[in-house]
């Protein structure tokens, strides 16, 4: 599942992993990769950045990662890129 959202002259690429690491007491989930470009630009401003739940967890849905990774990448532009 990928989206691409647009947030202050900036692109928020989303792209939902399945993640399969394998750790005591813990099932698969889900990652979010962020990606963030200017508008329109096709090269990302910093390598691209993996999400997860709180404490190192994966996200429960597909859905969960996709609006957690929304959210993280909006507030990464937020504080480094809005004056």
């Amino acid at each position: 599942m990928n989206r691409t959202y647009h947030h202050h002259r900036f692109d928020v690429e989303v792209a939902v992993e399945t993640d399969f690491s394998w750790q005591a007491g813990r099932s698969g989930g889900y990652v979010a990769v962020v990606r963030i470009c200017k508008a329109g630009g096709a090269l990302a401003v910093f390598s691209p950045l993996r999400f997860g739940e709180s404490q190192g967890k994966p996200f429960f849905s597909k859905t969960d990662a996709l609006m957690g990774g929304y959210s993280a990448g909006r507030r990464i532009v937020d504080d480094l890129f809005s004056s």
